[in-house]
């Protein structure tokens, strides 16, 4: 059964704010082919708000087909009960007794997960779903689980020995109990995919937003010379407030932080981000990590690797990376910056903008 629409409004963790820098001629508008109210389309998919923002004139037509994609791409990853078995909930169904053959689309990604978990020696690992599953942060039923569980659910998380073959598409958990959990890169993935439905249609101004996945295109729709200005979210206030902003053309920004899915439990706040080798929550200085990437799907397997590393670790490994920043934010409110991001405005006086040591 399709989903009913929903038009509701919630700030992501990153939220856009477009600055006015006096008036733009009519010629530019016409140029741009901006005219009239822009398209736009908002779902909830995959446990989060999914909205696709169009500005080209007449390309009404492309923003289904983007949501066409989008929601091919939902069904596939769920690992919630669902009316409809996703092909991950048959991948994690089989471990320990066949391969699972899967469609080219779902290969890629699967096949980019574990190129990630390889990259990130495992602090992003796409075998965490049943440390996921037993915490289950973010829904109803999430709890601290005893210790006991904890220890027997890790021997289960290893990406080194999931089989993929590439000829066959195939993929196979060899230990009973195993679960892939794509939930820390398939926003990603999906975005960028609905970013080249647009493109191929035409489509060079638009917004994609996964649920704080956000990928823009193109320029600011009110200025044909001017990138977008995207507002960084204070992690420790209600969406909406902002610390600071970047301005963003044609690239990604995704953020990791603990403060917008987490569980109370002993008195002590738990976040939805999981150290696969410890079996707990990650435990260092920083709120939040938001990655300025080209793919969105690169900001998303980066996102969660850089906050496990904490600053200084996190700091050094992307500084080492090219056509990628990022901006840490302590739980000091102090904001550091990789060494490459220079136009960021800090704009909110409860931080301090540090200088790299």
């Amino acid at each position: 059964m399709r989903k009913a629409f929903i038009y509701i409004y919630l700030f992501p963790l990153i939220i856009f704010s477009i600055l006015l820098s006096g008036c733009q001629s009519e010629q530019a508008q016409e140029d741009r082919n901006l005219a009239g109210t822009p398209y736009e389309r908002t779902e909830f998919l995959m446990g989060t708000v999914v909205r696709v923002t169009v500005y080209n004139d007449g390309k009404e037509e492309a923003l289904t087909k983007a949501f066409d994609r989008i929601e091919s791409l939902a069904s596939y990853i769920t690992t919630e009960e669902t009316e409809e078995h996703s092909i991950i909930q048959s991948i994690n169904d089989a471990a320990g007794q066949e391969a699972v053959s899967v469609p080219d689309d779902l290969y890629a990604l699967i096949r980019s997960a574990v190129h990630y978990s390889e990259k990130t020696e495992g602090s992003f690992d796409l075998s965490v779903g049943p440390l996921t599953s037993l915490w289950h942060i973010g829904y109803p039923d999430a709890r601290k689980p005893a210790q006991s569980e904890i220890d027997e659910v890790l021997s289960l998380i290893d990406y080194k020995i999931i089989e993929l073959d590439d000829t066959e598409q195939t993929v196979y958990l060899p230990e009973k109990g195993m679960q892939i959990d794509l939930g820390g890169i398939a926003k990603g993935f999906i975005t960028d995919e609905a970013v080249n439905v647009l493109k191929d249609n035409g489509v060079d101004t638009a917004i994609v937003d996964l649920g704080g996945n956000i990928f823009v295109m193109g320029n600011s729709a009110r200025s044909m010379s001017e990138k977008w200005n995207v507002g960084v979210q204070d992690p420790f206030k209600e969406r909406g407030e902002i610390l600071g902003s970047i301005p963003v053309s044609n690239r990604s920004i995704v953020t990791s932080g603990i403060y917008e899915r987490y569980l109370e439990a002993d008195g002590k706040q738990y976040h939805h981000l999981l150290d696969p080798k410890t079996g707990y929550p990650f435990d260092n200085e920083l709120a939040g990590v938001s990655v300025i990437t080209d793919q969105s799907i690169d900001g998303d397997g980066l996102s969660t690797s850089l906050f496990s590393k904490g600053l200084e670790d996190g700091l050094s490994f992307v500084n080492q990376l090219e056509n990628t920043e990022a901006i840490f934010v302590t739980k000091d409110k102090e904001v550091y910056l990789s060494k490459g991001l220079t136009d960021f405005d800090l704009t909110n006086d409860a931080f301090t903008l540090m200088d790299e040591e």
